[in-house]
């Protein structure tokens, strides 16, 4: 086959001992059933892969280039530690080079087992598949850093989960595919040249600017930091809850990735849980930044030889970036809520500004997109759409004078353009995906065009920006493993 994917596969190339060969299993009759265009282009992929994607994305025909591999990675998973997790049912086939200079990973979901599959079958059912396009699209066209998928093929065969359902294999890409977890595979082996190694390929690839600090594994755990606050942020003023924050599922590179049990929340309420195996809430909303830190300090365990010499001394300047990450945090959430309330300026009252709103809306029903998106119309004076959203908008009431005084002159622009109108709602994600799984792709396909439109305020689109009906839910997703 001809070069259709310009392969460059750096990770096979510089980072020996962190991975296992491996082979996708050949389906049995493969089918496409997404393919997202937009981005092969973007990736400099040729225009022919089109024909091809049920071979090429299935894992049935190697394309010339792919040097196939499982990578290995460790874990806390709900808080316990898995010392060898790895790419069960995920192959790397390489990496590309985009259009924009960036380097992407091409990797294959549900493609069959691998060397670290533990007794699984390695594979993968269409509707969690299809999932993975939802959310994933969904963050892009919010603007939030984020793991794509490039297709997802039907594999022609049964998986067996609770029941039999229609296999598919999901071609993910990411900035790269090195987690926290990574770096755990080999501290927990006493491994410290590849511990250091697998720095210093993060830094060449993610943080190129930092090689040349002088305490440049130090810089790097800062960036994650940044990186990772400012991404959970992102989340939580879109409303989104991850449902798995396990250290193998947080990037170095700063992406969203994994989507399992995960959900957009629609009535507000700081406890809400959507996995149906977190049974204590571990992974709720509100404590999505808890668990930042939390795996932060996983990375920092990791990393703390490599900074300093004086081991003393490399626990000290690892505790120091640990204690700062809640204000961190804090700092990046405030500006996204600034930005959600077209706030005027800066002012040392915003934080309390924007806890007083949720605190207001806590026990109210109020649906967190739809509160938001009522700002504007509130900034020009109409309250009504906004109240609407409050069983007792008592407390509202009270907050709305401290808001309007801080407005910006250009406030209801900015509340539109800050503040999406459609997101994956989930009676919208489980129609469409209990549809394709019965073979309608329809309702997928629909729901997929108005997520990447996330701030239209086209008519024809307002089915997608309701709230989900009476008698939906109490919701409950699944890991999809």
């Amino acid at each position: 086959m001809s070069r259709l994917i310009p392969f460059d596969n750096s990770y096979a190339r510089d980072l020996p001992g962190t991975f296992l060969s491996a082979q996708p299993a050949v389906p049995a009759a493969p089918k496409r059933v997404f393919f997202n265009d937009a981005l092969a282009h973007d990736l400099g992929m040729a225009k022919e892969l089109r024909d091809l994607v049920p071979e090429v994305f299935s894992g049935a025909r190697l394309p010339e280039g792919a040097e196939p591999i499982a990578q290995a990675y460790a874990g806390h998973q709900f808080g316990g530690f898995s010392p060898q997790l790895g790419d069960g049912r995920a192959i790397l086939l390489g990496e590309v080079v985009g259009r924009d200079g960036a380097r992407r990973d091409i990797q294959l979901k549900g493609s069959g087992r691998t060397p670290f599959s533990r007794g699984g079958d390695g594979k993968a059912a269409l509707g969690p598949m299809l999932r993975e396009v939802l959310v994933g699209e969904a963050l892009h066209a919010l603007g939030i850093p984020t793991t794509r998928a490039l297709a997802v093929v039907a594999t022609g065969e049964s998986v067996l989960r609770d029941t039999l359902l229609p296999g598919a294999v999901l071609t993910r890409v990411a900035a790269s595919h090195i987690r926290v977890g990574t770096f755990q595979f080999f501290a927990a082996r006493s491994d410290q040249a590849r511990v250091q190694a697998l720095a210093d390929y993060t830094i060449a690839r993610h943080y190129p600017d930092l090689a040349a600090e002088p305490a440049p594994y130090l810089a790097l755990f800062e960036a994650v930091i940044g990186a990772q606050a400012r991404l959970i942020a992102q989340w939580m003023g879109v409303g989104f809850i991850h449902g798995v924050m396990n250290t193998d599922n947080m990037t170095l590179s700063g992406e969203s990735i994994d989507f399992g049990p995960c959900a957009f929340m629609e009535a507000y309420a700081a406890g809400t849980v959507f996995s149906s195996i977190d049974h204590g809430g571990r992974y709720a909303y509100a404590n999505q930044p808890l668990i930042l830190g939390w795996n932060l300090a996983r990375l920092a365990e990791t990393l703390v030889p490599l900074f300093d010499a004086d081991q003393d001394r490399a626990v000290d300047l690892a505790n120091e970036r640990l204690e700062g990450i809640a204000a961190r945090y804090r700092e990046e959430w405030v500006a996204v809520m600034a930005a959600k309330l077209a706030l005027s300026g800066r002012d040392a009252g915003d934080a309390a500004l924007a806890d007083d709103l949720l605190a207001a809306m806590e026990g109210q029903g109020a649906d967190w997109t739809q509160t938001f998106l009522a700002l504007a119309k509130a900034a020009e004076g109409d309250l009504g759409a906004l109240r609407a959203q409050f069983i007792n908008p008592a407390k509202l009431e009270a907050w709305l004078p401290r808001w309007q005084a801080r407005l910006a002159p250009d406030a209801p622009a900015r509340l539109r353009a800050a503040n999406p109108r459609i997101i994956p709602r989930n009676h919208l994600v489980e129609a469409a995906l209990t549809a394709a799984t019965a073979g309608d792709l329809a309702p997928f396909e629909a729901l997929v065009a108005a997520i990447r439109q996330p701030f239209s305020d086209d008519p024809a689109l307002e089915p997608f920006s309701l709230p989900a009906p009476q008698g939906f839910g109490p919701y409950v997703t699944f890991c999809g493993t």
